[in-house]
């Protein structure tokens, strides 16, 4: 079982990397059409976010008063590289696939990341699965849908 420092910034870096990564890459692709653009915008979330929510944990972690210095770097740097790896991992589609299906794949990828997390979750708390897979699915999925026409909303504004 890990430390708590520890599940909390992997649990937090794979869930906002996930969702904003998708929601991240299907507006792009809504809007530009590009995959280097698409690519382009991940490294850049993969990096900034994963600066930013770390520095989001550490602060929370430091205003609850009552964790160790140890505990709050740890979380702190669980959620960075939970976030930069996992937010990373949604390159490898667009360097295989072309564009349109590298975003079906990732959207497909992320989904079953969250699935199989919220699960692990769900068990470890002794609730039921299905219920917190589809509470997570469903904030992932509208989120995915806003996004795709916030870009072709862009798009279509600004041609």
């Amino acid at each position: 079982m890990p430390k708590h420092s520890i599940k909390t910034g992997l649990s937090f870096g794979l869930t906002s990397a996930t969702i904003t990564t998708l929601g991240l890459m299907v507006g792009l692709h809504a809007g530009t059409n590009s995959k280097l653009v698409v690519i382009g915008g991940i490294l850049i979330i993969a990096i900034a976010d994963a600066f930013s929510d770390a520095l989001g944990i550490h602060i929370s972690e430091e205003s609850e008063n009552k964790h160790t210095t140890l505990e709050i770097w740890e979380a702190t740097i669980a959620t960075f590289l939970a976030k930069f790896v996992f937010a990373s991992t949604f390159i490898v589609p667009l360097l295989l696939f072309p564009l349109a299906t590298a975003i079906i794949v990732s959207v497909v990828y992320g989904l079953l990341l969250l699935s199989l997390f919220s699960f692990y979750m769900a068990k470890g708390q002794g609730e039921k699965p299905w219920k917190v897979i589809a509470e997570h699915l469903l904030i992932a999925v509208v989120v995915v849908i806003v996004t795709h026409y916030v870009g072709d909303g862009v798009r279509r504004f600004c041609s």
